[in-house]
């Protein structure tokens, strides 16, 4: 190393341990929880563009967006009176759940702005979970057998044509909580829903409303909540149970092998589970602690992943 090189290589480093505070660290990437708003009363998560991830309010409705790496976050669309539950990010637009409204929102993913509210029913229901096909999305009510289909123009935006889809075929409806988490094949051929109650995993045809029960083998996916499809790999969320089952689904969906259970001692009720790249995360919806304007909640990273 010549003298002037090293006089510079000195400088440097005298520079920036000046500009370091004492005891200062860096943040870690993509720390194990990333925290939401006190009192915010979460229960659907979505992962969107690069590292952004969005939770929904059941207090008032309102939308987080927050990042991954940094677990940084703010409130991106701010409401009163509505609820939001399941939430799915497609082609930049964000669909939520509305819960008991009977309504389902959809805004822009990246500004915030409201781009539609969709009448679903005027009956007593819970608009819990929702799926995206190329052509329509797809919401889910714990309180009636039936799917309500949203059509989609080309661009992914709803034309506000809005058709019930009873569940028929093996599908049984009970007391209690009963259509809950909802995912597609990637082609839209099939739809896979979970009943809270039963655990009875079912395919629905999207062009009858069939359902078929899955033999999961002899997997307990009772209170079955979130669910996600991955490739050939289906996640179940079973919140109170603070668990996510892990299945390996056979080609024709008919069938199920269960693989892992999925624990973390972050886990406080979780209810739904979004992926980024190959972590996968929870957010803990905390039903079983009294809400308060001072409750945290936040989302975790799932351990093993």
């Amino acid at each position: 190393m010549t003298p002037r090189r090293r006089l510079l290589t000195t400088v440097l480093a005298a520079l920036l341990a000046v500009s370091a505070p004492a005891g200062a660290s860096a943040a870690p990437a993509f720390p194990d929880t990333v925290p939401l708003p006190d009192g915010w009363l979460p229960e659907g998560i979505a992962t969107g563009t690069g590292t952004t991830i969005y939770s929904g309010s059941r207090a008032d409705g309102s939308i987080w967006k927050g990042d991954l790496r940094t677990g940084l976050g703010q409130v991106l669309v701010d409401v009163d009176g509505r609820v939001a539950v399941g939430l799915k990010v497609d082609r930049g637009l964000l669909l939520v759940a509305g819960g008991p409204t009977g309504d389902a929102y959809v805004y822009d993913a990246r500004t915030g702005r409201e781009v539609a509210v969709l009448d679903l029913t005027d009956e007593p229901s819970f608009i819990n979970d929702v799926t995206v096909t190329r052509e329509a999305a797809w919401f889910t009510d714990s309180q009636s057998a039936v799917l309500y289909r949203v059509a989609l123009d080309p661009g992914g935006a709803p034309t506000g044509e809005v058709l019930d889809v009873p569940l028929t075929g093996d599908w049984q409806q009970v007391a209690g909580f009963n259509a809950n988490g909802i995912a597609s094949t990637p082609d839209g051929g099939t739809l896979l829903v979970i009943n809270s109650t039963t655990g009875i995993l079912y395919t629905v045809d999207p062009a009858t409303g069939e359902a078929v029960a899955v033999d999961t083998g002899g997997a307990d996916l009772t209170a079955g909540d979130g669910i996600l499809l991955s490739g050939r790999t289906l996640y179940v969320v079973r919140n109170r149970l603070n668990e996510i089952v892990e299945l390996r689904m056979s080609p024709d969906l008919l069938s199920a092998t269960p693989v892992d259970t999925l624990t973390d001692p972050d886990f406080d009720v979780p209810t739904t589970i979004a992926l980024h790249g190959s972590r996968l995360y929870a957010v803990n919806a905390r039903f079983s602690t009294p809400p308060t304007p001072g409750t945290e909640y936040d989302i975790v990273r799932v351990d093993g992943r």
